[in-house]
């Protein structure tokens, strides 16, 4: 009988070992696992090592960029004219387009590796242009050594940064990776446009001759005035209160998507928007339509006593000398109106 209650026992012990070891193995399981959802997956790196330091020796003196949307072009460090885009007759470069970029592709970090099949790059705009919609941004050194080349695709908002598609070119994976700024495409976008800015309270008349119909003038005697339209039509109203202002203010944001040679166009029977300021500035704006798109030379000059104004023309001058710009739509319509599009209908 004492052999069979001893067996039993020893039994019992057996089975609570295998529980306490089963229990121990479970609970190391779940550490183990624990620990590995916690644990980094991936470890983030940068996309292009070592070029912050490369960008701090100036060695990066050309940006060449190719979409499918604005096609090739480049943009390029040369020695005493600075950032040029030389697509486009050297035209300056906006220096806060170039250092932003350059800055956000230096800094741009991985954060986790996505797709490296190519029949898949399509989803997030990975293929290469001019055919696939992908931007392809290339970093080079003065003698046409590739510093960095990659392929910029999809954005996603990531916080106060963008979540960016991107792979290195010649490479297949890809990566979603932190960046900064995002790469612009447009031409435009990387043109200078601190071409004139002049503040609509500084100026105190305004002559316009449209491309149809009479000249006209807008004019005030204080800043605080409103615009009086002369010689108006006998019997005739302006149709609001204000209609000339946006025509008296159209140099207070001077903007323009694309640059050409002045000597492309024929300016000599187009509309024509001259300004002048209560500080003895004058600006005179001629324009031209062609294809449809409107595009605007720009002189300055000055009245004799005003040394700022005299200042203000050179600098207007020297980088507007040569230049035609091609205006927006929207504000297009605002340099040269038609008298008749300013007044009430007739009755």
């Amino acid at each position: 009988m004492s052999a069979f209650f001893h067996g039993r026992r020893d039994r019992r012990l057996m089975a609570l070992l295998v529980l306490a070891l089963v229990s121990i193995a479970l609970a190391l399981g779940a550490v183990y696992y624990r620990a590995a959802v916690l644990s980094p997956r991936y470890q983030p790196m940068k996309v292009f090592s070592g070029l912050a330091r490369q960008l701090t020796r100036g060695d990066v003196t050309r940006i060449y960029i190719v979409s499918k949307k604005y096609g090739a072009f480049t943009v390029a460090f040369v020695p005493q004219k600075g950032w040029v885009l030389p697509d486009h007759g050297n035209y300056p470069a906006s220096f806060d387009m170039v250092k932003q970029t350059l800055l956000a592709i230096a800094a741009m970090q991985t954060i986790e590796p996505k797709t490296d099949r190519p029949e898949w790059f399509h989803y997030v705009d990975l293929d290469p242009p001019p055919q696939g919609d992908g931007i392809n941004v290339t970093l080079s050194g003065d003698r046409g050594h590739v510093i960095a080349s990659m392929i910029v695709g999809k954005s996603e908002p990531l916080g106060d940064d963008l979540g960016v598609f991107v792979r290195r070119a010649g490479e297949n994976q890809s990566y979603l990776v932190r960046s900064p700024a995002e790469i612009k495409a447009a031409p435009a976008e990387w043109m200078d446009k601190t071409v004139i800015g002049i503040a609509a309270d500084r100026i105190a008349s305004a002559e316009v001759k449209p491309a149809n119909g009479p000249a006209y003038t807008a004019a005030r005697v204080k800043p605080n005035d409103g615009f009086v339209i002369a010689p108006l039509p006998k019997g005739r109203k302006l149709a609001y209160p204000g209609a000339a202002d946006a025509t008296a203010a159209a140099l207070s944001d001077f903007g323009f998507d694309d640059i050409r040679r002045s000597t492309d166009f024929d300016f000599t029977d187009g509309a024509r928007l001259t300004v002048h300021t209560f500080d003895g500035l004058s600006v005179t704006v001629n324009l031209v339509t062609e294809d449809n798109a409107t595009w605007a030379r720009v002189f300055a000059e000055f009245q004799p006593g005003y040394p700022g104004a005299a200042k203000e023309a050179v600098s207007i001058n020297a980088r507007t000398e040569g230049w035609a710009f091609k205006l927006p739509a929207y504000k297009a319509t605002a340099f040269a109106p038609a008298l008749e599009s300013l007044l009430k209908a007739k009755k």
